[in-house]
């Protein structure tokens, strides 16, 4: 990580007849980008930083409010980083630590003050909703919506789980935003489209709920306060469908961030670092969960419970478990995403379906874990071999693309884009700031630097601009076709396949209710998102997972209302 200084500030001053320090400013690395802050300390004491400017998610504010109450109160930046914002973590204390440098101060460190221990009782409520991402949030809101008294409980310091880590957008058919900008679409084109691409392995039922409602869940999300203002394309689909925030953000964490902040100021009870370890039953019926916090065990009851624990993609040995060909691949996971949700379902006799089809992403950085959006591909860019040539549709489904990327000399392939792909998308900029991506002026400048063959690469772009020109490219069929290659700087960036979803878990009917293996619901047990199986079939296509989380999200938070309005 490297440390920089921007300027001493303010010399010591008296104010109010009490001792101000001098301040400093620091810059670090953060996931994103820069984090710049001010420390004001006094002596060889930090008494105070703020965080000035940074790029980072919304979610990972608390990461970084705790990363500087932990420097402050030890007076050292060897502090422990916030799971699930490691980046961001790394750079706030890189900053602090520039400036302590810059300041020529001597930290003299000493133990934290031990807080007084928060002792967790057993307790009941309505509802608890066990994950704290899209899907968990999505549930608990549309439950409190109801009148529902609800917790939501999750294992991470941080909400948000894989949804954080979602960058393409959402798709929907009919939506309002749609039809303002006179995109033609239907619940049924989007029904065959996914089914298409899910190889007719998707429950008809369920993906006939997804996408019937998709449309609605975009003016819902909206409504509470989520950005999405564009609409584009993304693999797999026929017609401009996947809704994106403003300036192409990655969609995961505004929705998180909007919806986190709908649920606190609804009163939603949410308990951080908070792991259920079991679903407690009582016949056929749910009655509520049991929880460890840090040394803690203690119990909700509850008469319905919402499981919306993500899916398995996270845990190596699960996944060969299942699908023993991709062991040694990486993980676009987070590293929340580990399947003991399924495992604890299972164990309460809920049945399980498909987990044997597991997705890679084929856009992952080489040797990494980032993953490149779709969005990149619905924006233009192509896919160039080590012989300086396309091989495939860029947007075909995303098993498609993989295995034909393993088939090309050293299993991977170079992500192409110009400037002006960069300028349009947010998250390519992102990408290129973080020195994921190779940069020249010319083409064959860009193909020399990534060592394939120049003419071939000159050559393949040229033509590719021709299929841009005429509307068709006939040569891998892909008539979806934004724009020319030509604004220069170009990039590249080298990616490759990895572990990107699970598509299999547990059954469910499109009440989002939880099945036995006799196909039968088990009273006041919900479920939704990725730790469901059915929805996607053996292909999950880009931007399909934020609109499954947020569909069955909401009909799980509405239906469990609903029936703990018969329980007595």
């Amino acid at each position: 990580m490297k440390k920089r200084i921007i300027s001493l500030l303010s010399a010591l001053t008296l104010m109010c007849g009490v001792s101000y320090g001098a301040s400093i400013e620091g810059v670090g690395d953060g996931y994103k980008g820069d984090i710049k802050i001010r420390m004001t300390y006094e002596g060889n004491e930090i008494k105070d930083v703020d965080v000035l400017e940074h790029e980072e998610s919304k979610f990972t504010k608390k990461a970084m409010n705790t990363v500087i109450e932990n420097i402050i109160a030890t007076q050292n930046t060897d502090v422990d980083n916030v799971a699930g914002a490691t980046y961001t973590s790394e750079g706030v204390k890189d900053a602090v630590q520039a400036a302590v440098i810059a300041a020529g101060i001597t930290l003299n460190s000493k133990a934290p003050v031990k807080n007084e221990a928060v002792v967790m009782k057993d307790t009941t409520t309505d509802i608890v909703v066990v994950g704290g991402g899209g899907a968990g949030l999505t549930s608990a809101i549309a439950a409190k919506e109801k009148g529902a008294n609800v917790i939501l409980l999750e294992k991470m310091p941080l909400l948000g789980g894989n949804t954080n880590y979602a960058t393409g957008g959402i798709n929907a058919a009919n939506s309002a935003l749609q039809k303002k900008l006179d995109i033609k679409d239907s619940a049924e084109l989007y029904y065959q489209d996914t089914l298409k691409g899910g190889k007719n392995k998707n429950n008809p039922e369920l993906l006939k709920t997804l996408t019937e409602n998709s449309g609605e869940i975009i003016t819902w999300l909206t409504d509470r306060g989520v950005d999405l203002t564009e609409v584009s394309y993304s693999g797999g689909q026929s017609v401009k469908r996947i809704h994106r925030p403003t300036g192409g953000k990655a969609v995961g964490p505004v929705v998180v961030a909007a919806l986190a902040d709908t649920a606190e100021k609804q009163g939603v009870d949410i308990r951080t670092d908070s792991y259920v370890s079991e679903i407690i039953k009582e016949g056929n019926k749910v009655i509520g969960v049991k929880v460890k916090y840090k040394d803690q065990t203690y119990v909700i009851k509850a008469k319905a419970v919402i499981m919306a624990t993500g899916g398995f993609g996270a845990n190596p040995e699960m996944v060969t478990k299942y699908k023993p060909d991709l062991k040694g691949f990486g993980s676009t996971n987070s590293p929340a995403i580990t399947g003991e949700g399924i495992e604890m379902v299972k164990t309460a006799g809920g049945d399980l379906v498909d987990m044997t089809e597991i997705q890679t992403h084929p856009t992952v950085v080489h040797n990494n874990t980032a993953m490149i959006t779709e969005s990149v591909r619905g924006e233009g860019a192509v896919l160039i071999n080590r012989d300086g040539k396309r091989f495939i549709n860029e947007l075909e489904t995303r098993d498609v693309v993989s295995k034909a990327e393993l088939a090309q000399k050293g299993k991977s392939a170079f992500l192409i884009f110009d400037q002006g792909i960069r300028e349009k998308l947010k998250a390519a900029d992102g990408y290129v700031k973080k020195g994921f991506a190779k940069e020249a002026e010319t083409i064959e400048e860009l193909a020399t630097k990534i060592g394939v063959d120049s003419k071939n690469m000159v050559n393949s772009i040229e033509q590719y601009n021709k299929y841009v020109k005429a509307g068709k490219d006939t040569e891998f069929n892909k008539n979806i076709l934004p724009k020319e290659i030509n604004q220069g700087p170009f990039y590249a960036i080298e990616v490759s396949p990895a572990v990107h979803h699970t598509m299999g878990g547990v059954r469910i009917n499109n009440a989002a209710e939880v099945l036995n293996s006799n196909g039968q619901p088990i009273k006041g047990l919900y479920a939704a998102g990725e730790v469901t199986g059915g929805v996607h079939g053996g292909n999950r296509i880009g931007g399909n997972a934020m609109t499954d989380i947020t569909v069955f999200g909401k009909i799980a938070g509405e239906n469990a209302a609903e029936f703990v309005k018969t329980v007595k």
